[in-house]
């Protein structure tokens, strides 16, 4: 996939998510400023400051889309985002007619995501990863960590948009959170321990526990709307990325094939549901999910892309029998 070595560009990997017991590790995303809304943290909320580096494949780069769409953020933060499929420069920004809603990068006109990396840091070595949140006035990265940035644009912009809805709110951040500890873990990341294994143990074992969770979330669902109480949280729009992209590239590319989605009437329709908010689906491109995973070269070597994408998330769902 491509990584930064001392402010190289190269075509390979980090040996450290790849330790001898054969599990993927994800490393820790490496920017970590915050945005606030007084401005003591050094990056203040301003309208027009900040820009998104994204692609429409990646499911973290999804989270913050999400929520730049519900928050009302469109118009404050700009964002541009990468062609689909993995490329020897990594996230790569062009306009291609093909792909209408890939927007070029119109602010530092970067080609290569890695040219904001170093540009933030000439010696940067690690992954260069989406999402990128940028500053647009100190011309340096701010943050690169997914969960960071849905939390800065769930509460800091509210003063200038006048959208309060809270996805994470107080009375709730106890449970939020360990749900969260665990979807990530076993489903999020899960997904990709199963795909990225390089032994048939790290593998079974992250199998195992993906669809344990799986289990556990569809009987969850038969209870209860969301997966904290009756109301939409942050929870809902961590797992709902993974599970748009499950039956189009996970289930077969990542060998995550006990079942499907659509096989889980629960998470299906809550699934369903999740995606007819306004706005999500707006952020939400099967087509780019199978193109993005079928470049990884390691898992399809042939560079073959399916020519099917396997979903339809504009169906009917049954969620309002827990309107009451």
């Amino acid at each position: 996939m491509g990584v930064l070595i001392n402010g190289k560009w190269r075509d390979e990997e980090l040996p450290r998510e790849y330790p001898q017991d054969g599990q993927f590790k994800r490393i820790d995303s490496a920017f970590r400023d915050r945005i606030t809304a007084d401005g003591l943290s050094g990056f203040k909320a301003e309208p027009g400051r900040y820009h998104l580096y994204v692609a429409h494949g990646c499911p973290w780069a999804h989270r913050t889309l999400i929520y730049r769409a519900l928050k009302k953020l469109d118009g404050l933060i700009s964002m541009s985002a990468a062609i689909p499929g993995l490329k020897e420069n990594g996230w790569t920004f062009e306009s291609r007619p093909d792909f209408p809603e890939c927007i070029p990068d119109t602010v530092n006109s970067f080609h290569y995501l890695h040219e904001a990396y170093t540009a933030t840091d000439p010696n940067y070595t690690g992954k260069v990863t989406v999402p990128t949140l940028w500053d647009k006035k100190t011309k340096r990265i701010v943050n690169n960590e997914s969960s960071e940035i849905i939390r800065m644009l769930n509460s800091e912009f509210n003063g200038i948009t006048g959208e309060h809805s809270d996805f994470y709110p107080v009375p709730l951040r106890a449970e939020i959170d360990r749900v969260n500890a665990q979807v990530y873990e076993t489903i999020n990341n899960g997904a990709y321990r199963c795909g990225f294994a390089r032994t048939q143990e790290a593998y079974e074992a992250a199998y195992d526990a993906l669809f344990a969770t799986l289990d556990e979330l569809e009987e969850r669902l038969g209870k209860q709307r969301y997966l904290v109480g009756n109301q939409i949280t942050e929870a809902d729009w961590r797992l709902l990325p993974t599970l748009v992209r499950f039956d189009v590239a996970y289930f077969s590319l990542f060998k995550c094939n006990r079942q499907r989605i659509a096989d889980y009437p629960n998470l299906n329709n809550y699934m369903r549901e999740l995606y007819r908010v306004p706005g999500v689906a707006g952020t939400t491109f099967p087509r780019h999910y199978v193109i993005n995973y079928y470049s990884i070269k390691k898992l399809n070597p042939t560079g073959i892309i399916p020519k099917g994408t396997p979903v339809d998330l504009g169906q009917s769902h049954d969620r309002a029998r827990f309107a009451a």
